[in-house]
């Protein structure tokens, strides 16, 4: 009697690792950490001027003092200029990513698949076609033959 052997937690590894979604994920993971850098610098390139124009060049130089006079270590300090600069790095890179990545990508995706419907509504009307002819050939063949037997 043979037993079947259950995978090795290796084999499990490997096949865990080589799944499409877990490969796009670690490519997915790579190419957000190098595309965090162009992000960063545009934000301290592009958007931290425009806001100096109306205060500080930096977003984390703005604060509210909960209480007390805010000098040296004195007082509590709200950093919400921080807050806003990442919350304004997150939209421009959920903006990036979604238009430049997301967009076009289910466009294309969409273009594919109705070109693939189409391919396989031809094929089917194709199929029907020759089906058709194929049956009316057959009709013609057996229409010649009985007239051939009322002949003979």
């Amino acid at each position: 009697m043979s037993a079947k052997k259950d995978p090795s937690v290796w084999q499990g590894f490997k096949t865990f690792l080589m799944r499409g979604n877990v490969v796009d994920l670690a490519v997915a993971v790579v190419i957000g950490a190098a595309f965090t850098s162009i992000v960063n610098s545009v934000v301290k390139g592009v958007i931290n001027p425009l806001v100096g124009a109306f205060g500080t060049k930096s977003l984390d130089n703005y604060s509210s003092c909960l209480t007390g006079p805010c000098t040296g270590s004195q007082g509590i300090q709200i950093m919400w200029g921080s807050v806003l600069g990442a919350t304004l790095n997150f939209l421009i890179t959920a903006a990036v990513v979604y238009f430049l990545m997301v967009l076009p990508m289910s466009k294309y995706l969409a273009r594919q698949a109705a070109q693939k419907a189409a391919r396989e509504g031809t094929k089917e009307v194709i199929e029907v076609t020759e089906l058709e002819v194929l049956k009316e050939i057959r009709d013609a063949l057996i229409a010649q033959r009985g007239s051939g037997h009322d002949e003979r």
